[in-house]
């Protein structure tokens, strides 16, 4: 699956895709520790497609905190301060 094919779904569909890549993973993981793996280039691949789901996620949400206002640090209020 292609990065640009990913970016194109919706953030239901990562995240369904990212847990179905999870347990394939899993999965592959199990059976190479078992018996012989017909395909071990699978384990990468998986991997990969991980890795990329994740990456097109984390753009999402950085975007998103872009467009958001920033909130003031937690240390600088305008008004006066509290003295003890």
């Amino acid at each position: 699956m292609k990065v640009k094919e990913l970016r194109e779904m919706s953030q239901e569909q990562l995240a369904v895709l990212l847990k179905e890549t999870i347990e394939r993973l899993f999965r592959l993981k199990l059976q190479a520790q078992t018996e012989r793996l017909d395909a071990p280039s699978e384990l990468r691949k998986h991997r990969r497609l991980i890795a990329q789901i994740k990456t097109v996620q984390r753009e999402r949400q950085r975007a998103m905190e872009a467009q958001a206002p920033a909130p003031a640090p937690a240390g600088s209020s305008p008004g006066p301060t509290p003295q003890s």
